[in-house]
């Protein structure tokens, strides 16, 4: 990178912006005789979204960015990193709610912990009123589903129930 490419300092050129935390660029596109446009967040080394670009009237270069264009790009890859970002969560942490057979509501959930070299999940089973009933480590690959959680509530919460 270069010294402009690390400033956070305020950038309008037709195919470069900088400004509210983003960078956009217009570039070739590679899969074709077109162009894209790259929208980076500020500290980040790759690209949030890379989307195509209209091309200009001479329809060989592209259209130079503007004010309004970039502050949609900027909008549009804010939504995109926030997709993302729920969609992350709730891989990572989910909820089930059910009702056993005396009456009593459940609710377990399940906590992946991500980790490149030892990935766990925790397992943990909830009262209605919040009080935690159970845990137990499982294997980051376990399906939390109805039956799942049916079954180790019925056992007692038996960790051999969830770690077959």
């Amino acid at each position: 990178m270069t010294d402009l490419e690390d400033s956070e300092e305020k950038v309008t050129e037709p195919r470069l912006w900088r400004d509210n935390g983003w960078t956009a660029r217009v570039i070739k596109n590679e899969d074709d005789d077109g162009w894209a446009v790259a929208m980076t967040a500020h500290g980040q080394a790759e690209p949030a979204l890379v989307g195509p670009w209209t091309m200009g009237r001479d329809k060989k270069n592209p259209k130079p960015l503007d004010g309004a264009a970039f502050n949609t790009l900027v909008k549009t890859a804010r939504e995109f990193v926030r997709r993302g970002e729920q969609q992350l969560h709730a891989t990572l942490h989910q909820q089930i709610e059910l009702a056993q057979d005396d009456g009593q509501r459940l609710r377990v959930t399940l906590d992946i912990e991500p980790d490149d070299e030892h990935p766990s999940a925790l397992l943990r089973a909830w009262d209605a009123a919040g009080a935690l009933l159970a845990e137990a480590r499982v294997a980051p690959s376990f399906k939390l589903s109805r039956a799942s959680a049916a079954a180790w509530a019925e056992s007692g919460f038996s960790v051999q129930a969830v770690r077959r």
